[in-house]
Order: structure tokens, then C-alpha cells, then sequence
């Protein structure tokens, strides 16, 4: 959803969050997460590590700024564009390369 039109008494489906269309609810229900409340507490590095665990493939990094952005929305702050998380991501993952399961770190032969 569009963060400009989430009202946080109405979040009751992972639809009803910020960021979150079919396809990330999708996502977020792979990783045994149905309801926004289950997101509180999770770290959303993790939780990309466990998407591309799960799916056997490396996702979009941008992927982590939509985790990040609905962490951050299910602890309490405002709604906000998954783009307005993409400089923290950078900066807490820093050139590390993002391997095919999602891992950060250098690269082995």
C-alpha cells in the first residue's frame, strides 16, 4: 500500500501495511508471517536472508528496504517510502557483496 494512505487502526492485513502489494505479502507468508503484528521484532536482514534462503535465489536488495520500512512502520514510526531506507541498507551492508542465498560477506572460490 501506498505509505501516503495507510491508516495504522486499519493495518489487520500485510496488504494494509506500507510497501506491501501481492507479491511482498506473498512474500512475508513464505516466511510464516500472515498478520503485520508477527513482523514486530524481526530483523529485516534476516528476514531477506530467510526469503532467499526459502526461494533458493537472490532477491533485490531493495527487497531489504521494504523490510525495513515495515519494521519500522510495526514498532511505531510513520509510514514511509521503502526508498526513504535504501541509504541505511548501504550503509549497514556497505560494499559487502549479497550472495545467491542472501548472505552478505566476501565471496569464496
Amino acid at each position: 500500500m501506498n505509505p501516503a494512505n495507510v491508516i495504522r487502526e486499519g493495518t489487520s492485513k500485510l496488504t494494509d501495511l506500507p510497501n506491501i502489494g501481492k507479491a511482498m505479502a506473498c512474500d512475508l507468508r513464505l516466511l510464516g508471517i500472515v498478520e503485520p503484528h508477527q513482523i514486530e521484532g524481526r530483523c529485516p536482514l534476516g528476514m531477506y536472508r530467510d526469503l532467499c534462503l526459502k526461494t533458493g535465489r537472490r532477491h533485490d536488495p531493495c527487497v531489504i528496504d521494504v523490510f525495513m520500512s515495515v519494521a519500522s512502520f510495526v514498532a511505531g514510526n510513520e509510514a514511509e517510502p521503502w526508498w526513504h531506507f535504501t541509504a541505511e541498507r548501504k550503509r549497514l551492508l556497505g560494499t559487502a557483496p549479497l550472495h545467491e542465498d542472501g548472505r552478505t560477506g566476501a565471496m569464496r572460490p
